[in-house]
């Protein structure tokens, strides 16, 4: 008999994102295995102003930008990043640094 087993992502949200669902971030149960775009969906199911945010966002998992696709841990921290605009040319929050 399998078990189905479960874990909790911690989701941060930045700038407009945060705007949508009224928070910073929010611990999110989601079965596992999952991927970021299981961890969106959650976030769409429990946060109803969240069905604002796009299909495809930004998204970076323990501060490494990924796709939708990446798979997530119990305990990963998973950070949906709008669009950013202007500035210098930086990568956002999780820019590892100069090369």
């Amino acid at each position: 008999m399998a078990s189905i087993t479960s874990g909790t992502v911690r989701v941060r949200f930045f700038a407009r994102y945060a705007e949508l669902v009224g928070r910073a971030e929010a611990a999110v149960s989601v079965r596992l295995p999952a991927t970021v775009g299981d961890v969106v969906r959650r976030v769409r199911e429990d946060f109803p102003q969240a069905s604002a945010l796009p299909e495809r966002p930004l998204a970076a998992v323990n501060r490494r930008q990924v796709k939708l696709d990446a798979h997530v841990a119990d305990g990963d921290e998973v950070a949906l990043l709008p669009p950013l605009a202007g500035g210098t040319g930086g990568a956002g929050p999780w820019a590892g640094g100069p090369s």
